[in-house]
């Protein structure tokens, strides 16, 4: 238990940047950019090469952070592993950034932006300074320092918003009022542009915050070493391709399958992208578990207790996101506020990618096994399945359900890969997960979501007795959850239970 009291801080803690943060973002730019972006094509132009940025951020790092837990976990090994991972990338990335600018105006051009290849030179110094940090921010989550990760996260974020609001607010009201010479650094013509500069400039203030961290290292490759981690990754970057695949694909099919104009197109892209954001909340909660999880698996890999303690994280994981999903549905009438009313005929795909995000973070938990045993080449597997899954459904449904598409074949995908994952790990390296406990989380978050439903047919032309049949619905399935778990409860609570002995 104390052990999973640790990994609820460390988690709360990179939630505090990661969830904090992008709520943040989430808070302030979507709201934002989903009004400013009237031209709904604009926003389509975003999340697209938003979706291309994570897809190659894979090749960028080839998952080098998650091999340096691997084989830096040990204390007398951790600088040699930390320098020569480091180092590693550094090198590939100055190779590809300077293969992607060179071929940014072909690229833009194969994009269907033969006028804008400053996008793709933008989206390649992105890539670059999300890359050089990443083997940084691995080592402040190894070393059990989250509250410098936390701080560089904020900043980066922070600073993006500001950087946002001073190209799209601040450069326009100064020409306005005759500075001119603003146009040397704002063009009224292509504001999505500055989206990408602003994400550019703050991912390089947070570079500049790890800088330390690279000037204290030794600047010496172990070449030996880097065969052996680049073996274990190789499987890694193949899992983690085909899991961007998988989570992002659908923006840029929906672009070329959807029926219609390039702008028609490009419109499906920005609404999906839209609605996609309102389930920020179970992702950011994955993503924050995922920062604290790997490598707290990795560092207690050594104890006896070992597969008893992943049993019970994915246990709690699956109880806490199964009350943010129901939490979120119950309340979707107030979180949809958050994006322009444009953008919220695409409401309908929520509950899906909210359940799919669910089944993600369940994989994430599963998926320790073959990190652990070397087996990294079957969890390739499992993602190459899955994302066979994602491309096929969306092939199919894209050109019949337009935005639905990448939300059913984003379901289909994780259900799969968190049946595969849990099948060959209880084959290989058995842990004892507690299914029928998880599965009754599930029910209980679904049947409330059910009951919202109810409540909407009921209640509908009431929006504030609705909310109130939906906050009763959450505390019946809290109290469900409780009843369930009365027993850790207790546990929990016995220091503050038991009476004080004067003395």
């Amino acid at each position: 238990m104390s052990l999973l009291k640790k990994l609820a801080g460390e988690t709360m803690v990179y939630g505090l940047s990661s969830i904090l943060g992008r709520l943040l973002n989430y808070v302030i730019l979507t709201p934002y950019l989903t009004r400013e972006f009237t031209n709904r094509a604009e926003y389509g132009i975003v999340t697209e090469l938003y979706a291309y940025i994570a897809l190659l951020l894979v090749f960028f790092t080839y998952r080098m952070e998650t091999t340096f837990f691997r084989y830096g976990n040990q204390k007398e090994h951790a600088d040699r592993a930390f320098s020569t991972a480091a180092l590693s990338v550094m090198i590939s990335t100055a190779f590809l950034v300077a293969l992607f600018i060179g071929l940014s105006g072909p690229i833009a051009v194969l994009l269907d932006y033969p006028d804008h290849p400053e996008y793709i030179v933008l989206f390649t110094l992105i890539l670059a300074s999300d890359a050089v940090s990443a083997i940084p921010f691995a080592r402040l989550r190894l070393e059990n320092r989250p509250m410098r990760f936390a701080a560089i996260r904020l900043v980066n974020i922070a600073a993006n918003i500001i950087l946002i609001f001073f190209f799209m607010e601040l450069c326009p009201w100064l020409l306005k009022k005759g500075w001119n010479n603003v146009r040397w650094i704002y063009d009224p013509e292509n504001r999505v542009l500055y989206v990408f500069l602003a994400n550019f400039l703050a991912s390089f203030v947070a570079f500049l915050m790890l800088l330390p961290l690279l000037f204290r290292m030794k600047w010496k490759m172990d070449l030996s070493l880097l065969r052996t981690m680049l073996w274990y990754a190789a499987p890694l970057v193949i899992a983690g391709f085909a899991g961007a695949i998988n989570q992002v694909v659908g923006n840029p099919m929906l672009k070329y399958f959807s029926p219609g104009s390039l702008q028609d197109k490009l419109v499906q892209v920005g609404l999906f992208g839209a609605a996609a954001k309102i389930p920020i909340l179970m992702t950011l909660f994955t993503q924050a578990f995922n920062y604290a999880a790997e490598p707290f698996f990795f560092r207690h890999a050594h104890r006896k207790d070992a597969k008893a303690v992943y049993a019970q994280v994915a246990q709690a994981f699956t109880l806490v996101g199964s009350l943010v999903f129901a939490g979120i549905m119950l309340y979707l009438d107030l979180v949809a506020i958050l994006i322009g009313p444009n953008y919220r005929e695409a409401i309908g795909i929520v509950p899906i990618l909210l359940i799919a995000y669910l089944l993600l973070g369940i994989y994430y938990s599963f998926s320790v096994w073959f990190k652990l045993t070397d087996n990294t080449h079957i969890g390739g597997y499992i993602a190459l399945g899955g994302s066979a899954i994602t491309l096929l459904l969306n092939l199919l449904l894209i050109p019949r359900w337009g935005y639905f598409g990448p939300a059913w074949a984003a379901l289909a995908c994780y259900g799969f890969m968190i049946i595969a994952v849990y099948l060959t790990g209880q084959k290989r390296y058995p842990i004892p997960y507690p299914l029928g406990r998880m599965t009754l989380y599930l029910l209980g978050g679904f049947g409330a979501y059910g009951l919202g439903l109810l409540n909407e047919r009921w209640f509908g032309s009431s929006l504030w007795v609705k909310l109130g049949a939906n906050t009763a619905t959450l505390a019946l399935f809290l109290l469900f959850l409780l009843y369930l778990e009365r027993r850790s409860v207790i546990r929990l609570m016995n220091p503050w239970l038991k009476p004080k002995v004067k003395g």
